[in-house]
């Protein structure tokens, strides 16, 4: 089993943490580091996050973080994970 992220989400979290750092290093700090464990202990909490409105597939979920949601995808053929995106609310 692998964690994996896109590109389009590697940029995304890159501008928001760019945006936050301008004014709370600290608060961006925690953010991410929250985030962090959340996609950490993904494989053991999938089940707990509802299906993303923007997929009509029920292995497409969002996980709701602070003004944000990380949608992944759960490739269960392979048994992968695959961080798509985090959008603002």
């Amino acid at each position: 089993m692998q964690i994996l992220c896109t590109p389009t989400y590697e940029k995304q979290l890159k501008d928001i943490l760019d945006e936050f750092a301008l004014e709370d290093f600290l608060a961006t700090k925690k953010f991410k580091l929250y985030l962090d464990t959340i996609l950490v202990n993904l494989p053991t909490k999938a089940h707990k996050y509802k299906q993303s409105a923007l997929f009509n597939d029920e292995n497409i979920k969002e996980i709701p973080h602070e003004a944000y949601n990380v949608i992944f995808f759960h490739d269960k053929t392979n048994n992968n994970y695959l961080i798509m995106g985090i959008l603002k609310k």
